[in-house]
């Protein structure tokens, strides 16, 4: 006869079985959809986000100038959020934003590392980032991420209602500022450059902040 212990000891085996946990990115299979309880067991180097489910590789280190202008766009906003005493916080990648369409969704498919974003519920952080759509986030154009961040993130921080989305052309120096219409569409509120007369941009989640374009761009 079986020890009843035993049963038990096995019952508990069978739900709370370990993750199986993946070191090489090649085991993974591109053709296929993941879910966030995937991405927690992955081990590799290599930076990765899930769109719907499907798995983006990341480039491994942006430009130097894209690094820059990250940096600068960052020490920006964080005086204004400190000098203002905003409750708002500010993230860099690699920082994993979550997101699902609504909170009846229970398996999340979507995991994004923005290149900078900003997130004023702060009940939508843990210590895994964020869950939920940041009020604002800035995608800043590399060779190798403009479709994606143009066309599929467009869509994607669209669908779950990002308030503002900025996409940043390094080599353009430009910034082009997207807000939701009543729609919850965006529409571009404009192109900022300096060869087009503009000297600033306005951070529209902010009323009274404009950044300065040659703090963000000038070497």
């Amino acid at each position: 006869m079986k020890n009843p212990k035993n049963t038990v000891n096995e019952s508990r085996a069978i739900y709370h079985k370990e993750p199986h946990f993946i070191y090489d990115i090649n085991e993974l299979d591109f053709t296929k959809q993941y879910t966030y309880a995937d991405y927690l067991t992955w081990r590799f180097k290599e930076r990765v986000e899930l769109i719907k489910g499907w798995l983006h590789k990341m480039t491994p280190a942006p430009r130097r100038k894209h690094q820059r202008i990250s940096a600068d766009m960052q020490f920006l906003l964080m005086s204004f959020l400190k000098k203002n005493k905003k409750k708002c916080q500010i993230f860099d990648a690699p920082f994993d934003v979550r997101l699902k369409k609504n909170k009846k969704e229970k398996v999340i498919t979507t995991v994004v590392q923005p290149d900078i974003c900003i997130i004023c519920d702060l009940e939508k952080l843990d210590e895994r980032g964020c869950i939920g759509a940041p009020d604002l986030i800035v995608e800043i154009l590399s060779p190798s991420t403009t479709i994606r961040d143009t066309q599929d993130k467009f869509n994607l921080y669209q669908e779950n209602l990002v308030k503002e989305y900025w996409i940043v052309n390094p080599d353009a120096e430009s910034i082009e500022v997207f807000l939701l219409n009543k729609e919850n569409k965006y529409y571009s509120v404009g192109i900022y450059n300096e060869l087009d007369g503009y000297t600033e941009v306005p951070v529209n989640i902010f009323p009274k902040l404009k950044l300065q374009l040659k703090e963000i761009f000038e070497e």
